[in-house]
């Protein structure tokens, strides 16, 4: 009985310690997968920050530009706004769903790498 007593004892020690190294291995995992994203995000909104700076700068050129061009700098501007309002109702129109199935595709591969 006693014997019975110690085996259940032993059991219940090791599914305990079973049980601590199985979360202990979930957090681990979690962790790595944090520290994967982050260490994807970062670079990556670093290039963006830069283009945008970039793309920024350009487009106050070529405004101010065509405004010399046109005769008014207002309306560089003007021309500038409408060929990205042009750009982004065509994108959204036709190539929206792609851009998001291929953006949820990327976040799953990263999520399940």
């Amino acid at each position: 009985m006693e014997e019975n007593i110690k085996l259940v004892e032993s059991l219940l020690d090791k599914t305990t310690e079973f049980i601590k190294t199985s979360i202990e291995l979930a957090k681990l995992k979690a962790l790595d997968k944090t520290a994967d994203i982050v260490s994807t995000i970062i670079p990556h909104a670093i290039v963006i920050i830069l283009v945008a700076a970039f793309t920024l700068f350009l487009n106050l050129g070529i405004a101010l530009w065509l405004g010399e061009i046109l005769g008014n700098s207002f309306y560089g501007f003007f021309v500038v706004a409408g060929f990205y309002g042009i750009t982004g109702a065509i994108i959204r129109l036709f190539f929206h769903k792609k851009i998001k199935k291929n953006i949820a595709n990327t976040i799953v591969k990263q999520l399940t790498k």
